[in-house]
C-alpha cells in the first residue's frame, strides 16, 4: 500500500456562486521512502494540490469537488478536524515557497520550532528547546543554540529555508511536501538545500513530494515525475523514462527550453503562447493552442491517457514515440 494516494482529485475555485475548476481529476501515489516530483508552469495547480493534501484549504475559496486523498490508508476527507490537525506537522509536514512570509516575524526562531514539539510531542520547554537546537544542527546551521534567539529577519534566505526544513522535520514526518523549496535562492544555496534534503531523506527514510517548475531539480532528485498543465497531469513516468523519452508535447517543450551549455545556438527554445487563464474555456486538449502537433481531434476531443508503456502515461491523442 502506498503511503500517500491521491485518486481522481478535483479542486475548484468558488467565485460569485460559481465553481471554476482548477485541478481536474488527477491521480498519483507516493511510496514510503520515495520521491515524487510534480512539475509544471506557474498556475497549473501544483501548490493547490499540496495545500489540499495538507488540509490547508478549509478557510479558502478552494473546494474539493471530487476524488479522494488517502494517507497511510486513511481517507483524509472523512476524518475529524482534530484528527487532521494531529496529522499535520506530525506524520505529514510541508516546506512552503517563501520562508520570510511563512515564518512569523515577531517570534524568535526557537519559539517557532518548539511550538510543534509542544503540540505533538508534549515536551517540556527545556526538552523542546534542546530538540530545536539539535534540529538546527541537523540542517547545518552554525551556532544553533544562539540562532534559537534570532528573529527571521536576522537570517539570510538560505538560513531561513533551513529553519523551515527544521520545523518540518521536528516530529519526524513520514511524508514531507516541499513546495518550491529553493525559490528566490541563488544557485549555490539552492544546491546546498537540495543536497540537505536528500541527505535528510536518506537518514530518516521519509517520503518526499517535491514541487518545482525546474526540470533540472526534478531530474536530479526524484524517482518518479508527474507533469501538470492547466490542472491535469499530462504525463507521468519514472524520472529515467520521462527524461529519456518524453511523450507529451508539453513535456518535450519544457525539456527543449532548458539551457544547454554545449549546444551551438544563441537562442533558447520556448513554448509558444501562454498558459490559459482560469476563465478561458478551451475545448478538446487544453494544450492544443500551443502545440505544434495539434490536429482537428485535439481541438474537439479531450484526450484520455495514452499508454506509452505500463508505467508511462501521456494525456495526448498523438504522444511522441508512437503510442496511441
Amino acid at each position: 500500500m502506498a503511503l500517500l494516494e491521491v485518486e481522481n482529485l478535483s479542486l475548484a475555485l468558488a467565485l460569485s456562486g460559481m465553481l471554476k475548476p482548477v485541478v481536474d481529476n488527477i491521480s498519483f501515489s507516493v511510496d514510503a521512502g520515495d520521491t515524487l516530483g510534480i512539475v509544471g508552469e506557474s498556475g497549473c495547480g501544483k501548490s493547490l494540490t499540496a495545500l489540499a493534501i495538507m488540509g490547508l484549504i478549509a478557510d479558502s475559496p478552494i473546494r474539493i469537488t471530487g476524488g479522494a486523498i488517502r494517507f497511510e490508508g486513511r481517507d483524509l476527507a472523512s476524518i475529524s478536524e482534530a484528527e487532521r490537525r494531529a496529522l499535520m506537522g506530525d506524520r505529514m509536514a510541508m516546506i512552503f515557497q517563501e520562508p520570510m512570509t511563512s515564518l512569523n516575524p515577531v517570534y524568535r526562531i526557537g519559539d517557532q520550532i518548539t511550538e510543534s514539539l509542544g503540540q505533538h510531542r508534549k515536551l517540556s520547554k527545556k526538552a523542546a528547546r534542546a530538540r530545536a537546537a539539535d534540529l538546527l544542527r541537523q540542517v547545518r546551521i552554525p551556532d544553533p543554540e544562539g540562532r534559537l534567539d534570532a528573529y527571521p529577519h536576522q537570517l539570510s534566505g538560505g538560513m531561513r529555508q533551513r529553519v523551515m526544513i527544521a520545523m518540518a522535520l521536528a516530529c519526524d514526518p513520514a511524508l514531507l511536501i516541499a513546495d518550491e523549496p529553493t525559490t528566490a535562492l541563488d544557485v549555490t544555496v539552492q544546491a546546498q538545500i537540495l543536497d540537505l534534503l536528500a541527505d535528510l531523506q536518506e537518514e530518516t527514510g521519509m517520503a518526499v513530494m517535491l514541487i518545482s517548475h525546474d526540470l533540472g531539480v526534478i531530474a536530479e532528485n526524484c524517482k518518479d515525475v508527474a507533469v501538470m498543465y492547466r490542472g491535469r497531469i499530462v504525463e507521468a513516468a519514472s524520472a529515467a523514462d520521462l527524461f529519456a523519452a518524453p511523450r507529451h508535447p508539453y513535456t518535450v517543450g519544457l525539456l527543449n527550453s532548458i539551457p544547454d551549455p554545449d549546444a551551438d545556438k544563441d537562442d533558447l527554445e520556448a513554448i509558444p503562447g501562454r498558459v490559459p487563464t482560469i476563465d478561458e474555456v478551451i475545448p478538446g486538449c487544453a494544450f492544443h493552442p500551443r502545440c505544434a502537433f495539434a490536429q482537428d481531434i485535439c481541438r474537439d476531443v479531450r484526450p484520455g491517457d495514452a499508454i506509452a508503456s505500463k508505467e508511462h502515461t501521456a494525456l495526448c491523442h498523438f504522444p511522441t514515440g508512437g503510442a496511441e
